[in-house]
């Protein structure tokens, strides 16, 4: 199974300000329809895995019934097998009293019609049970193929995102100790960037180590057009009192995570649609926030790669 979520780290001090009611709406709006669209993702991923598993079960249920028809069929032809040396053993017997009494012979007659019609019961039902295990066989087939694309598919999108950790791993090396981590967990890539590496207190503006390790980032994910991005901004839940262009922790935390992809929009060959930027404000903590070590770790910047898994949607609606 995949690991489980590693949040990025990212900070997010007091500030001054007030952004305009319009603007902060229109973010507030975006932050809304993106976090849907990857709580959708979230839960299609999570269908994904029943779904493999449900076709799995309907696969052993298949081949238990498929063993049963099978014992079935063979318990028919013993039958077949029976009922033939019957009839050849009543044939004799006609053959040998058809010299004596026209009654016997009679009743002869009737036991052969008898036994004819039970060997033709019994040949149409064993063509029946044969229709149905090979109709059954394609099934199992069927399915098995459909369990194999998806685990194909599955292994794939892991091992794309393994290579994609193991990129952005190397890519960053000289910023490790620097307050930036990358994790694989749950499919996904997390890359968390602390507020030392990126802002000064109080703004979201970018130093230079921090935008030469978001370029970095870029360069990698220049190269792997089929993930999406999301980028979130963090804070710790200490009420925002400053004055000027900042309102308040959600807003600190949307200009931050904005201003990532600013930075990361300006490699052209990155997919600017790849890209979300939402504000979390203080309401996904990773930490405590009763010590200034846990609020130092609820400040922070969060970069989340998602594999797309269109090819497996597809997959799945096959009927």
């Amino acid at each position: 199974m995949l690991k489980k979520i590693i949040i990025l780290s990212v900070i997010v001090s007091l500030s001054s300000s007030c952004v305009s009611s319009k603007i902060y709406k229109e973010l507030d709006g975006k932050y809304t329809t993106l976090k849907n669209e990857y709580d959708n993702l979230s839960s299609e991923n999570e269908f994904i895995t029943n779904d493999r598993n449900l076709l799995q079960s309907q696969l052993d249920q298949l081949r238990i019934i498929y063993d049963s028809l099978f014992v079935k069929q063979n318990s028919l032809k013993k039958d077949l097998v029976a009922f033939q040396k019957k009839y050849d053993n009543i044939n004799k017997t006609y053959k040998a009293l058809e010299q004596n009494s026209s009654e016997e012979i009679a009743n002869n007659v009737q036991k052969n019609r008898e036994l004819l019609a039970q060997l033709e019961a019994k040949e149409l039902a064993l063509i029946a049970e044969s229709n149905r295990l090979l109709k059954l066989e394609a099934n199992m087939v069927e399915r098995s193929n459909r369990i194999a694309e998806l685990e194909a598919l599955i292994n794939s999108k892991d091992k794309a995102m393994r290579d994609l950790k193991n990129a952005i791993s190397k890519a960053l090396t000289a910023f490790e100790g620097k307050g930036l981590t990358v994790e694989q967990q749950d499919g996904k890539v997390y890359v968390s960037m602390e507020n030392k590496l990126l802002f000064k207190s109080g703004s979201w503006a970018i130093g230079p180590e921090g935008r030469k390790a978001i370029e970095q980032l870029g360069i990698v994910l220049a190269d792997n057009p089929e993930i999406a991005v999301l980028i979130e901004g963090h804070t710790d839940n200490d009420p925002f009192s400053g004055s000027g262009q900042i309102a308040d922790n959600w807003d600190l935390s949307t200009k931050r995570a904005t201003a990532i992809v600013q930075i990361l929009s300006e490699n052209q060959i990155i997919k600017l649609e790849n890209l979300t930027a939402a504000g979390r404000s203080e309401y996904a903590p990773v930490a405590l926030n009763n010590s200034n070590d846990g609020k130092a770790k609820n400040r922070r910047i969060e970069v989340v790669l998602t594999p797309k898994l269109d090819e497996i949607s597809k997959l799945l609606k096959i009927n």
